[in-house]
């Protein structure tokens, strides 16, 4: 179609009969593509089957890979009004944390263990330089 259709200049029923001549010829369109498409896909099911029965699929087919297994990360804070509420400090903030954040609250507070393990190593360190000297 090489001529450009003035549609202000058409009548409805132009228009109308111009859209149904559209809507058939896509229909007739799509089918076919979907004939072709069908066909294509048994073909492939049916290369797929062979490659079965041979035994090859199994060889070129890559392995299903398992999902990896990650360490468990442990939660690094508490809700002290609901002390299952644990939070391991990755990913979003829960709810309660952030509203504790807003009441002025430092995140500090809701740290699990707060004191510090001492070092020993450090501590004989020292003594020995004090005996020494």
């Amino acid at each position: 179609m090489t001529q450009k259709l003035n549609f202000d200049s058409m009548s409805v029923d132009e228009m109308w009969q111009l859209h149904e001549e559209i809507g058939r010829i896509l229909s007739a369109r799509l089918t076919t593509e979907k004939r072709e498409l069908e066909k294509r896909l048994a073909q492939l099911r049916r290369e797929d089957d062979v490659r079965q029965a041979i035994g090859i699929s199994a060889q070129t087919a890559p392995a299903v890979r398992q999902r990896r297994k990650y360490p468990q990360v442990l939660p690094k804070y508490r809700n002290p009004k609901a002390p299952s509420e644990t939070w391991s400090g990755r990913g979003k903030q829960p709810r309660w944390l952030v509203a504790a954040l807003k009441t002025g609250r430092t995140i500090e507070e809701f740290a699990i263990g707060k004191s510090e393990p001492k070092r020993k190593g450090s501590e004989r360190h020292a003594r020995g330089h004090a005996s020494r000297a």
